[in-house]
């Protein structure tokens, strides 16, 4: 199987094709304000030699992370399935971080920025996710450094001296890709840990 994987939940942005849990090509974009994806996406397919229609599989990371780069990813990704009916699959950029973290040794706490001072995190050891993402302060990731507890993620050196700068890429996604089910892709959506808070609109007046 061939598979095409974004992952764009951080300034870090990749694009990736994968043969058969094979990487064949890569093309990284860092800290930019604009995302060229039609010259990310040929430089992968020219790299590997393959067509669009040669895909067999879209990956998409959907963070937590950059709520603008993963919508970016999932339109991205819908958009191609409407035009060659190539099939989709979220995964969590969490499952991609714990898989560049194969080579630490014991366990490591992920950690990915997710504004209003706190961070998504969750425990990894072996390139696996230990349990499912939450939300934790600042206070509290350094107090478990404090306990010896290695913390390892993208663009956090300033907020956390000492952590292992880590980013998940899309070669991680195309890789595990063949593992998964397929996912619908109208039900593609961001990982967002936070509980949607609404004020609701008062009713009309009349006039």
């Amino acid at each position: 199987m061939t598979s095409l994987a974004f992952e764009f939940s951080t300034d870090r942005r990749t694009i990736a094709i994968a043969r058969d849990g094979l990487l064949l090509a890569q093309s990284l974009l860092e800290r930019v304000r604009e995302t060229p994806l039609a010259a990310l996406v040929d430089r992968v397919l020219s790299e590997s030699g393959l067509q669009p229609r040669e895909i067999d599989r879209l990956v998409v990371g959907l963070g937590p992370g950059s709520y603008t780069g993963v919508r970016l990813a999932i339109s991205l990704a819908q958009g191609w399935h409407l035009g060659l009916r190539t099939e989709v699959v979220g995964l969590s950029s969490l499952e991609a971080l714990a898989a560049a973290s194969e080579h630490l040794e014991g366990r490591t706490l992920l950690a990915v920025d997710a504004q209003r001072g706190e961070y998504a995190v969750a425990r990894a050891e072996s390139g696996r996710l230990m349990e499912p993402p939450r939300l934790c302060c600042l206070d509290d990731i350094k107090a478990q450094m404090g306990l010896g507890l290695r913390v390892a993620g993208p663009d956090l050196g300033l907020a956390l001296p000492g952590v292992v700068a880590l980013h998940p890429e899309a070669t991680w996604l195309a890789v595990m890709a063949d593992q998964c089910a397929p996912t619908a892709p109208e039900r593609l959506a961001p990982v967002y840990l936070r509980e949607a808070a609404f004020v609701k609109a008062p009713a009309p007046r009349s006039l």
